[in-house]
């Protein structure tokens, strides 16, 4: 199928040339627009919903605010297709989350449109009053306008955000994107609240300033004033709640009505003289009926025909590891009416939705409020209960002070879910699952283990089950498991115990997590060199199989030691336990294979682990380096 013409999107090239038209051409190039993003997408894959949800928005806040020296911030960013299309990308934006290409989020590296990089949720209200502070003590930068969703601001960041921009009384836009579904639908006393505001009369009438009222027709004003009185207070008593933080509310507002938004904008623009609310209400995946009719809303899709919607049909080779936990976990709930499950936001993404389709009532989905879920789930823990955290690494990174207090000092038993651990792919750095090794290791009281493959998980699930002396954490990574066969129930692990994999007389490689796979290949090609290999799997980064470790070290001529994360993991405590014991004395070579000290962006996860210098050939190279096998056999062999 051909790209769809676009002959009034063809003529723009940066947004100045949207300030140039009239209202009804700029309604033709949101249009285009859509379509452009449709079939964009439908090549690359990404967020698709959301980006289609806010193509009028995008075009009118360009079309009337000064960017970039006004400064447009994206909460989460992974909405911002249509605004990269506008602000000079279109010409590339079929590279949207592929290597080398544009990134799946707003990113300052890519382009001065992007102002502040996000790609983790309710960040955008700090980021603009920081802006807007700039600009007051006479930084070359205008107004800041945050764009943020109605799940994104039920984030207690959000409210903190807002509660200072109110008191600060600087001029300031927050546009709240009311959608009614974030990722899954939106929960707790926001959501309703947003939703009360929806549905009152005539839901998409504005109310900026009694002129706007004075000019409706007689009917349709007394309508408004009613409107005005739901979502203000009816004798302004009682303000909304945006108005007792200190906005000015503008709302609701039609998010795909043109006609509506560019006269709201404007007038906000040429009237405000502190922070102004602009609650406008869209709908996912608005103008592409596949989007508008999937249970998400397009929210995170694969290539797709753009005229049916439907995605190529994949068989998997193995299950994937967030199936393989929700369904051990749905297992061992079963058996034990204690266990609960807590997500943030992400019910299907951490697979306790499984669990929650049997007991609905022991999964609790918090909203995107990752330090709310962590204690939540400390306070059922002390209460009695054996509650299941599942959140990806990269958003757990959000709770780690409520970690640190609430759970590990009390030590109290979260069983932390972790999914998401190591390089995700096309989500890139934002949303690598790098670093909790080392800063889950570092706290007293806490167990750190990490799956090798789906059947370890299942055991790792079932030892967290019953683990109840303290903070217990596995980790594990997105995608489809290794195909192992898996058992009927997960075995009980030992706390601290690893196992040998095989056994070899010269080189021992020691795995933490799911990159045991890459450690056989690389174990293959150095017994082509005639070595003989040690493969352990480590189970555990804390408490260290100490035993296990000193085993190795006594019978080998080099060890090293793999993992999916960060510098300052599970090698770290390694060397740091041999060192402080005095054993580094050089009769074994040690080495540590990690991810490189920097950020690593999006492509293959394949791509992004050779990147990393993590591939089987780079862990044989380091090994037989260690070993001090000549070097021109290193690059005969690999």
């Amino acid at each position: 199928m051909s790209a769809p013409a676009t002959p009034h999107l063809d003529q723009i090239h940066h947004p100045a040339d949207l300030r140039r038209l009239n209202d009804s051409t700029l309604a033709k190039v949101a249009a285009e627009l859509r379509a452009e993003v449709i079939d964009a997408v439908s090549t690359t894959g990404g967020h698709l919903g959301s980006s289609l949800g806010v193509v009028e928005l995008a075009v009118a806040i360009h079309a009337v605010f000064d960017t970039p020296r006004d400064r447009l911030i994206w909460d989460v960013g992974h909405q911002c297709y249509p605004h990269k299309v506008l602000t000079g990308r279109r010409d590339r934006i079929r590279t949207l989350r592929q290597e080398g290409g544009l990134s799946g989020f707003t990113k300052r590296s890519e382009s001065l449109f992007d102002p502040f990089g996000a790609a983790h949720s309710s960040t955008s209200i700090s980021a603009a009053l920081g802006f807007t502070i700039g600009r007051d003590m006479g930084q070359d930068t205008g107004d800041a306008i945050a764009v943020i969703g109605d799940g994104s601001i039920s984030a207690g960041m959000a409210y903190e955000a807002l509660n200072n921009a109110g008191s600060e009384g600087r001029r300031l836009f927050v546009i709240l994107n009311d959608n009614e579904m974030s990722i899954a639908p939106p929960v707790g006393a926001m959501s309703k609240y947003l939703s009360g505001l929806y549905a009152s009369p005539l839901g998409g009438m504005q109310q900026m300033a009694e002129g706007f009222e004075a000019a409706l027709p007689g009917p349709l004003r007394d309508h408004a004033r009613r409107a005005r009185q739901l979502v203000t207070g009816a004798t302004g008593a009682a303000g909304t709640l945006f108005e007792e933080l200190g906005f000015s509310y503008i709302g609701p507002v039609d998010g795909h009505d043109l006609d509506q938004l560019l006269p709201v904008l404007r007038a906000a623009r040429t009237r405000a003289n502190g922070p102004v609310l602009i609650h406008v209400c869209t709908t996912k995946g608005k103008g592409y009926a596949p989007a508008e009719d999937a249970a998400d809303r397009g929210h995170g899709v694969g290539k797709f025909d753009p005229v049916t919607g439907q995605q190529p049909q994949k068989r998997p080779n193995a299950p994937s590891y967030t199936k393989v936990f929700g369904a051990a976990l749905t297992q061992e709930a079963a058996l034990d009416p204690r266990i609960v499950a807590v997500t943030a936001a992400m019910p299907s993404g951490t697979g306790v939705d499984i669990m929650g389709k049997r007991f609905g009532d022991r999964v609790f989905d918090v909203g995107i409020a990752e330090q709310h879920g962590v204690t939540f789930a400390a306070g059922m823990a002390a209460s009695g209960l054996r509650p299941f955290c599942a959140i990806y690494s990269t958003f757990l990174q959000r709770g780690y002070d409520q970690i640190v207090h609430d759970v590990a000092l009390q030590n109290l038993p979260v069983r932390f879910a972790i999914d998401r651990a190591g390089l995700v792919g096309a989500d890139g750095a934002t949303h690598a699952g790098a670093f909790d090794v080392g800063y889950l290791s570092a706290l007293p009281n806490m167990v750190v283990m990490g799956a090798a493959d789906e059947a370890e998980l299942m055991h790792m699930v079932r030892t967290a089950a019953i683990y109840d002396e303290g903070p217990i954490a596995f980790r594990y990574p997105r995608g489809e498991g290794e195909g192992v066969t898996l058992p009927d129930r997960g075995a009980v692990i030992e706390i601290g115990k690893g196992r040998i994999v095989q056994d070899g007389e010269d080189i021992a490689l020691l795995s933490f997590g799911a990159h045991l796979g890459e450690t056989r290949k690389a174990a293959d090609m150095l017994a082509a060199q005639g070595l003989g290999v040690t493969i352990a799997d480590a189970r555990f980064a804390k408490p260290l199989d100490r035993d296990l470790i000193r085993q190795l070290l006594r019978h080998h001529k080099a060890l090293v030691t793999i993992e999916q994360g960060a510098r300052g993991g599970f090698g770290a405590m390694v060397l740091h336990d041999l060192a402080n014991d005095g054993l580094l004395d050089g009769r074994c070579q040690l080495r540590t294979v990690t991810l490189p000290d920097r950020f690593i962006d999006q492509a293959a996860p394949d791509a992004m682990y050779a990147d990393a210098g993590m591939t089987a050939t780079d862990i044989a190279a380091t090994a037989l380096q260690a070993a001090g096998v000549d070097m021109q056999r290193v690059r005969a062999a690999v």
